[in-house]
């Protein structure tokens, strides 16, 4: 094996009921005088509970998805203005959006606290959208210094964006698995985060109280971010990077959609990933309840088998089916097509061309179940028709 492989430096806090003590701490260790916290106006009561140990400064709800560059600039004038030297975010991943964009430009230490499963918490990748275009980078000054894991601030999550927000985790893994710089270790967090969100996910729909599988999701949502935080963003992430500063669909509902036909599309060209992904989805859905998975046929195929195991674990879960349902439309996919063709990684296990990538989009439009059958690239001009079964 030759690889190189980088782990990023951050103290995780991990306990139900114990946010506020854990903040407290981090906020002391840190000397933080002057405390921002970032919060949606929705998401504010459970930051007054997390929160409910320490002074702060200024409260800032200012929260918009995608993190428009304008958002960013006025949050950065509050926090200068009032003399900030901690931020708190609370909330999904647009707030942990915003308290990065802060960061990026002030160098302002962050304490995450999360109440969904989006992961930005736990990478040191930035994301500001300007002029209907979504700029990502990396930098070291927007990892947070700490995070905070309370499973009891996600009860109150809805059931659909729990659902959504987890496949966008799942995702996530999915995606470091073949992504630029996917390595052994990586690719070992992102199956065990796979295994534990397939476990974890179904527990919240049957039981949206299950405080257990409330937090099993949590722990499968950070080994997701570090790994992606790692291996950096394949295509899958891409395409969701388009749709959203593009087009402006909301975050988690467009990953949880597009995922399989990703899986579809890259799966057949890297086996060891898709033999890694069943592996995983089926130890995790087995966990969840031996009825949540589909009996294995003798001779399947790795990718064939990982698709139908996800295409399983999203029928349990009610996941989101269609972009048109969130307002993407037939006439955005040649504009989507030109701006996903110059982001490819050209490490992509299959070859991107304008009408592989047009029919994905027209397929996940439709909300079409796609097969691997329907995935497989013959030669240049051959389309994504995702098939039904």
């Amino acid at each position: 094996m030759k690889f190189e492989h980088i782990t990023l430096g951050q103290r995780v806090l991990f306990g139900a009921g114990r946010a506020a003590e854990h903040v407290a701490r981090e906020a002391a260790r840190l000397g933080a005088r002057n405390i921002m916290c970032i919060t949606s106006e929705f998401e504010r009561p459970f930051a007054e509970t997390a929160l409910s140990l320490a002074d702060v400064a200024l409260w800032h709800t200012d929260v918009v998805q995608h993190v428009p560059a304008e958002t960013a600039e006025r949050a950065r004038t509050a926090a200068s203005d009032a003399g900030i030297d901690l931020i708190v975010c609370v909330g999904g991943g647009s707030t942990t959006g915003l308290a990065k964009a802060v960061a990026l430009t002030t160098g302002i230490p962050i304490v995450a606290v999360p109440t969904t499963y989006a992961g930005s918490e736990a990478t040191n990748v930035w994301g500001l959208t300007e002029n209907a275009t979504k700029t990502t980078g990396v930098d070291d000054r927007v990892l947070p210094v700490a995070v905070v894991y309370d499973a009891e601030l996600t009860l109150s999550l809805p059931v659909s964006l729990s659902v959504a927000s987890g496949l966008n985790a799942l995702a996530h893994c999915v995606d470091s698995l073949w992504a630029p710089r996917a390595d052994p270790i990586n690719q070992a967090l992102a199956a065990e985060g796979i295994r534990a969100l397939a476990d974890g996910l179904p527990r919240i729909v049957a039981d949206p109280s299950d405080l257990a599988g409330r937090e099993t999701a949590l722990y499968g949502a950070y080994l997701a971010a570090v790994s992606f935080a790692s291996a950096g963003s394949g295509l899958h992430h891409k395409i969701c990077h388009v749709l959203g500063g593009t087009f402006n669909l909301p975050h988690a509902e467009t990953h949880a959609t597009v995922l399989p036909y990703v899986l579809a599309f890259n799966g057949p060209a890297a086996p060891g990933a898709a033999a890694r992904i069943a592996g995983a989805l089926r130890a995790g859905l087995a966990s969840a309840g031996p009825a949540n998975a589909p009996a294995q046929e003798p001779g399947t195929e790795p990718a064939e088998e990982a698709l139908a195991l996800l295409n399983s674990l999203r029928r349990t879960l009610g996941a989101p089916t269609a972009l048109r349902d969130h307002g993407f439309t037939e006439a955005d996919i040649p504009e989507a097509v030109e701006r996903i063709l110059k982001a490819v990684p050209p490490s992509n296990p299959a070859e991107a061309t304008a009408e592989n990538i047009g029919g994905l989009l027209r397929s996940a439009l439709a909300g079409t179940e796609p097969t691997t059958g329907s995935a497989v690239l013959v030669g240049a001009g051959t389309g994504f028709n995702g098939g039904t079964k």
